[in-house]
């Protein structure tokens, strides 16, 4: 079992940029994929990025592509998520996701483990 927690969220004027860290407990952590989800007041929850196990493939949300960059250092057991030219429309609550396996998915429901997740405000 792994145990999330979200930090780096905050408030930024659009164009800037945040770093989102997420560490996890456990002494496993490379053998989860990890991914990063958002989600605004009465939407569905949305696919951001993801990470393999190793951290040798990622994957990206076409809104987000080119701007954010999903990370690893499975030596310190945590994931970031680099955000750059932040849109108000980034705005949202931003969850660290885990699940102890191979391979990656854009669907919330495969992944196990959840933070609390970080606030996220761009402001225009």
């Amino acid at each position: 079992q792994v145990q999330l927690v979200e930090s780096g969220g905050g408030l930024v004027q659009a164009g800037g940029s945040l770093r989102l860290s997420c560490a996890a407990s456990g002494r496993t952590f490379s053998s989860y994929a990890m991914a990063w989800f958002r989600q605004t007041p009465g939407k569905e929850r949305e696919f951001v990025a993801a990470i393999t196990r190793s951290g040798g493939y990622t994957y990206y949300a076409d809104s987000v592509k080119g701007r954010f960059t999903i990370s690893r250092d499975n030596a310190k057991n945590t994931v970031h998520l680099q955000m750059n030219s932040l849109k108000p429309e980034d705005t949202a609550v931003y969850y660290c996701a885990a699940r102890d396996a191979m391979g990656w998915s854009i669907g919330g429901a495969w992944y196990d483990y959840w933070g609390q997740g970080t606030q996220v405000t761009v402001s225009s």
